[in-house]
């Protein structure tokens, strides 16, 4: 399982004119996932996800997490952080999993977000459509983008 978490101070999807997920400080987040991820694997990333102190505190030192400045999470499903560009210019997608288990662990994923963060004051989790064609913008403050990688946790 793959997350790119951007820390942001806006962000927004939108799907065919509509907006779908709006948030303002917090993650955007991208998620792919892999054939062989479980749910423990997406709880373990959950569990870094929540935790990451990736926020300035007073000093503009990073050690605050999305909880302490009440910041939010815009979750959308990537199968493309899968590519596999080692043969020729055209990327394969043969590492992504498929979309009925990948939709099922994208979901759990929000369920579980929303779950954990339902007492989180300030805290909203906001998403894309999974396998839509979507329109992402953002802000990235710094900018601040961090690579999860289930397989490094």
């Amino acid at each position: 399982m793959k997350f790119v978490v951007q820390r942001v101070s806006e962000a927004k999807v939108e799907v065919d004119g509509k907006l779908t997920g709006e948030i303002g400080k917090g993650f955007f987040v991208l998620i792919g996932v892999n054939e062989s991820d479980t749910k423990e694997v997406a709880d373990k990333m959950i569990e870094k996800l929540l935790k990451m102190r990736i926020f300035s505190d007073s000093e503009g030192k990073t050690n605050l997490d999305m909880a302490s400045v009440g910041g939010s999470l815009l979750l959308v499903s990537q199968f493309t952080l899968y590519a596999n560009c080692k043969k020729g210019n055209r990327p394969s997608f043969i590492d992504a999993g498929s979309p009925e288990h990948a939709e099922e662990i994208y979901d759990y994923i929000v369920s579980e977000c929303k779950r954990l963060t339902a007492d989180m004051e300030g805290v909203k989790v906001e998403t894309g459509i999974f396998g839509a064609d979507m329109k992402c913008s953002l802000v990235n403050e710094g900018p601040f983008t961090i690579d999860l990688d289930s397989t490094e946790l």
